[in-house]
């Protein structure tokens, strides 16, 4: 009996020990796999750090006003009679605007005229009856007086009536209407907007530290989000005398011919001062830059040396920069990188270090400085 169990323990034994010997045999064989295992290289685009020239220039943001900009209304109350312009019209200096009703002023200026009239020629009879002395010079005083009192009202009277006649007080574009025919008008109530909008100002700030650089005649180039990829060329035309105390900024303020009108007053506007020197700057393309809360990098592509029996390859390294100014697609690099330095520009995120890639840039888009996409 003893030794039927000592035998069944030896057959568990061996069967155990080769069961264990198997895992391991596979163990081994997969650490192996494991340690031979190498990822398929990365598809990436890649661009080349290159050095240019580019003009400096002082960034702002601005607002557009209009050289000649205001809200007509009447200096009087009355009720409109004539309305003699569309909303949006181009309009002429002097061109009638609104007419309110002046039929109480028109009496009363016929009135006044023909005392103005009697007082006249009473001045005349009275003057010829001094001559003949007849008459005191009192009586001459005060003929002389009541015509030049007479002809007062009726001068009264006559502008009245010319401030009931709105004309357009400069050429411009007008706005939307604001009143209707027959609505009664108290003073000060907005009729229409009137804006000169050739040419426009580009009112912006900059700190005091760029005052030094500043001055009048100097080019001004202009971007809206309205018009994407279109820029505006402009004149800095004056630069305030003093400094704002709250932010010791300066105010400045541009001209832009605006001849076909895009420029609207109140609309948004980014702004650069174009100063007259040149700096060297290395750039590379904006999507190259993998921004981060510890700072900016780029991935560098490196030939790695072939192993014995295989092929270089290419693999990434990443390279912490520290980048300057933006143009365009464009952005400049103040050190990390050096002319001809290869970075991939797209496919970042699936990325670490040492992990090797391969290069396909046939279907990457063209960088440039002036961006403008079809579909914007």
């Amino acid at each position: 009996m003893k030794r039927k169990v000592v035998f069944a323990v030896l057959i568990v034994g061996v069967v155990f020990a080769g069961l264990a010997a198997v895992k391991a045999l596979q163990v081994r064989k997969l650490i192996a796999a494991g340690a031979a295992f190498v990822l398929p290289p990365e598809s990436v685009s890649s661009a080349v750090a290159s050095e240019e020239r580019w003009q400096s220039f002082i960034s702002a943001i601005g607002t557009v006003t209009a050289v000649q900009g205001v809200t007509v209304t009447p200096d009087i109350p009355g009720i409109v009679r004539e309305l003699a312009f569309e909303s949006g019209a181009v309009v002429a200096q002097g061109d009638l605007l609104v007419r309110l009703d002046i039929s109480t002023e028109k009496s009363q200026l016929a009135a006044s005229e023909a005392q103005a009239e009697l007082a006249r020629s009473n001045l005349a009879r009275v003057r010829k009856l001094r001559t003949e002395g007849n008459v005191s010079q009192s009586d001459l005083d005060t003929a002389e007086a009541a015509l030049k009192q007479n002809e007062a009202n009726a001068d009264t009277i006559r502008a009245t009536i010319e401030k009931k006649t709105l004309r357009a007080p400069f050429a411009g574009r007008l706005g939307i209407r604001q009143i209707n025919l027959g609505q009664y008008l108290e003073a000060g109530r907005p009729i229409v907007s009137l804006q000169s909008l050739a040419p426009v100002y580009v009112n912006f700030s900059l700190p005091q530290q760029q005052l030094a650089k500043l001055k009048t005649g100097m080019q001004v180039q202009l971007a809206a989000d309205t018009y994407p990829g279109r820029r505006f060329d402009g004149v800095l035309t004056a630069i305030n005398p003093e400094l704002d105390p709250a932010t010791r900024s300066v105010g400045l303020q541009a001209t832009f011919r605006n001849a076909d009108e895009l420029l609207r007053p109140g609309m948004f506007a980014r702004v650069e001062v174009l100063l007259p020197e040149t700096q060297p700057v290395l750039v590379i393309p904006a999507t190259a830059v993998l921004s981060a809360p510890f700072g900016d990098s780029v991935y560098l592509i490196e030939t790695q040396p072939a192993k014995a029996g295989g092929t270089p390859q290419l693999v990434v390294r990443q390279q912490f920069i520290r980048t300057g100014p933006a143009r365009g697609d464009f952005l400049s690099v103040a050190s990390g990188l050096k002319a001809g330095d290869r970075v991939v520009s797209s496919g970042l995120f699936k990325l670490r270090n040492g992990l090797t890639v391969v290069e396909h840039n046939e279907l990457t888009p063209r960088s440039t400085q002036t961006p403008n996409p079809a579909d914007s």
